[in-house]
């Protein structure tokens, strides 16, 4: 994929999230299966970064189970954020993860790098392998010997009911040739009509991104929706 496709498909879900994010959070306030089974992995005493942390759901439970670590929730949405730091005691901040590289000593200082990364239906969203690797390997920086990363993404396509919203690339003005093998556009109808764009990521391919970025995949599972397979969840280290 090149850069300017790249750069088109962040700024169609920049314009989503920013756009529709508070209708999108409305359909987010409670956790999914997946992300409460993960919960229960992550000891009180723990940093936490989450990257792409939406309206701060999954922090902000954290802390009512006696967190006492530190805990940052970054993520682009206006929208969403604004609804996180209602939580005063959680900070959150204003990020375009797809450039995370800029920002990895600025998060690397909060805590002396991180017990626990997570990345919850969030790297999905962004495009191109060549971003996908710069995050990662940002987030194996932030990371502490031994800290795990905690990641999901959205498997639209074991859906029927998902995939009747798959839209053609002409609407953006792209053409399947312009984008990669399991790129998608979306659409919204939750208050108004939207689209996105996301990528269906298979084991196989996660795995090799994890090899790349010299980490290591732990565990797999699918939770999430009617089919308990609407979210792919992994445990690097």
């Amino acid at each position: 994929m090149n850069s300017d496709t790249a750069a088109k498909l962040l700024q169609i879900n920049h314009e989503f999230y920013c756009q529709f994010g508070e209708s999108f959070s409305a359909t987010r306030q409670r956790l999914q299966p997946g992300v409460t089974k993960i919960l229960g992995m992550i000891r009180r005493d723990e940093s936490v970064l989450d990257l792409g942390c939406g309206n701060g759901l999954f922090l902000r439970e954290l802390l009512r189970r006696g967190h006492h670590a530190a805990l940052l929730g970054v993520d682009f949405s206006l929208p969403l954020l604004r609804e996180a730091e209602s939580t005063p005691e959680v900070d959150f901040w204003e990020m375009d993860l797809s450039a995370l590289s800029s920002h990895n000593h600025q998060l690397a200082n909060i805590s002396g790098r991180w017990s626990v990364v997570t990345m919850f239906a969030t790297l999905h969203h962004i495009p191109s392998r060549e971003i996908r690797l710069d995050v990662l390997k940002v987030v194996r920086k932030l990371l502490k010997p031994g800290g795990k990363f905690y990641l999901s993404n959205w498997q639209f396509l074991n859906s029927e009911k998902l995939k009747s919203r798959i839209q053609p690339w002409s609407r953006v003005g792209l053409s399947d040739g312009d984008v990669d093998e399991g790129d998608f556009l979306l659409d919204w109808r939750s208050g108004g009509e939207g689209l996105r764009y996301a990528h269906q990521f298979s084991e196989e391919e996660l795995l090799h991104l994890a090899e790349q970025t010299q980490m290591k995949v732990e565990a797999s599972f699918l939770s999430d929706g009617e089919n308990g397979k609407l979210g792919l969840y992994q445990i690097w280290s």
